[in-house]
């Protein structure tokens, strides 16, 4: 079910506020449990198989931390951890679950083309929110064989786990950030202030994705989609383009996610600080896809050593990093080169920091958003062969002229009409490439100047209220062309 469209705004999202602000005061127990019923509803909509593959994670997971929390607690003291053979072995079971949906066909397409075998390949459908949800228990289990998780139900543990606004794109939550909040529900009368602030942050959410990023989409997909009959100008603006439909794509999932959960008076915790407003490759990771940095950084990045064994290894452990996030992201090797590209970055951006800093601040900016820009060029790419071929078209050949057709794409909707009106002559050409001018610079503008939607100061008042009803009947006539997250691919 996706957060923008008419079912889950009209129907599923009104059903489970009412159901659960009727059942919390009552019963805590019921409200979870009803909570845990509509978030598996949520995510058996898009197939009712993947309930069967969900719930067996799940009781998979919740016995491997059972046993880790009991073998943690034979032995007092806090440096006591538990048995490494079993966290191994938890591990393992669930990266091995999604290599089996997520990568399987690739290593087979990849062994037979080095070996020249035939395997035969599965062609699996990958399961929504897997990547997701996988890394959330991960970090569970590692926490369970601290000692950390002694007293969550199978109730809790569930919910934590399939709780709808973060369970298909994040943010990857832990479990001490949200349990606690399932465990008060009750236990405080509802937040006025903070179900209207919810409704706002997911209206400015939806808007980023149906106003925005879907805009801005339909020329990306034209120009990668046709990338061998694609003028250089035209691949250079869907490169650009795509960076930001990238942003305003997952923000406004993110920025969804943190609204529906205010609306049930919980926090998620913010996943994207103004990142395109960085001055580094180092500080544009602090501020791009948090939750996931914070959790390579815990689980991945700190047990390999982290800083604390010399630059050299600095350097290396920043680049297993940053392999190990490209390849959370898809099986494709284009993935893998976008992770080391920025692996390089953020290695080499901490090397010379000390130097970097003299450089003025619009520069640094510059070639920090160009480096990015660049760099999800290749992420957007269906392969390094096509990247290569778009690279080698913008900077060695083709035509720097736009057509018709594609800037059309971009056109703004009524603002012919507007011209028409006010007597401003115009051709076809010029209107479109004015359209495209300014929904880019619009776009990077709002990127630049405007403050993070998760840090904004929302007032109820009569102009935010009709604001954001604007915005929200804006979005639901848009919904016809209603469109996936990009990140449900991944």
């Amino acid at each position: 079910m996706l957060f923008n469209s008419y079912l889950f705004i009209l129907c599923f999202l009104p059903l489970t506020l009412a159901g659960f602000y009727i059942l919390s005061p009552r019963s805590r127990r019921a409200a979870q449990m009803y909570l845990l019923a509509m978030s598996l509803w949520f995510y058996g909509y898009y197939d009712p198989a993947y309930l069967i593959l969900i719930c067996g994670s799940i009781l998979g997971n919740y016995a491997f931390s059972r046993l880790l929390q009991k073998d943690a607690g034979k032995k007092p003291g806090p440096e006591y951890r538990g048995s490494k053979a079993l966290l191994t072995a938890a591990v393992v079971c669930n990266v091995a679950l999604i290599f089996y949906f997520k990568y399987y066909d690739f290593f087979i397409s990849n062994v037979n083309s080095v070996f020249r075998t035939d395997f035969v390949l599965k062609h699996i459908m990958l399961p929504l929110g897997i990547s997701f949800f996988t890394f959330q228990q991960i970090s569970f289990i590692a926490d369970s064989w601290k000692g950390l998780t002694k007293d969550y139900s199978l109730l809790e543990y569930a919910l934590f786990v399939t709780y709808f606004p973060q369970l298909v794109a994040g943010p990857i939550v832990l479990h001490g950030e949200i349990i606690p909040q399932f465990r008060n529900i009750g236990r405080t009368r509802p937040d006025p202030a903070l179900v209207s602030r919810g409704i706002m942050l997911f209206t400015l959410g939806l808007s980023k994705k149906v106003l925005i990023a879907d805009w801005l989409g339909k020329a990306v997909d034209h120009a990668y989609g046709n990338a061998g009959g694609a003028s250089s100008a035209e691949l250079l603006i869907a490169v650009a383009a795509y960076t930001l439909q990238i942003y305003f794509d997952f923000s406004g999932y993110s920025d969804m996610a943190v609204g529906l959960g205010a609306m049930f008076g919980f926090t998620l915790p913010i996943n994207f600080d103004s990142p395109y407003k960085s001055l580094s490759i180092p500080e544009f990771w602090r501020r791009w896809h948090m939750t996931l940095g914070r959790f390579l950084q815990k689980y991945i990045y700190i047990p390999l050593g982290g800083n604390r064994k010399g630059p050299a290894r600095t350097f290396i452990n920043t680049m297993i990093t940053f392999a190990v996030s490209g390849l959370w992201h898809g099986a494709n090797f284009t993935f893998i080169l976008w992770g080391l590209l920025h692996g390089l970055g953020v290695g080499t951006g901490r090397l010379i920091q000390k130097y970097t800093e003299k450089i003025p601040k619009v520069f640094r900016w510059a070639f920090t958003y160009a480096f990015v820009t660049f760099a999800f060029g290749l992420f957007r790419a269906d392969s390094v062969r096509q990247y290569g071929m778009i690279l080698k078209r913008l900077f060695t050949g083709g035509t720097w002229r736009a057509s018709e057709d594609f800037l059309s794409l971009f056109k703004i909707p009524n603002l012919r009409y507007l011209m028409e009106t006010v007597h401003i002559p115009y051709t076809d050409m010029a209107f479109y490439g004015f359209s495209a001018a300014f929904v880019l610079a619009g776009s990077l503008l709002i990127c630049l100047l405007c403050g993070n939607n998760y840090k904004r100061v929302y007032k109820t008042n009569a102009l935010t209220l009709a604001g954001t009803l604007i915005l929200l009947t804006m979005c639901l006539l848009s919904l016809s062309r209603v469109s996936v997250f990009l990140y449900f691919n991944f």
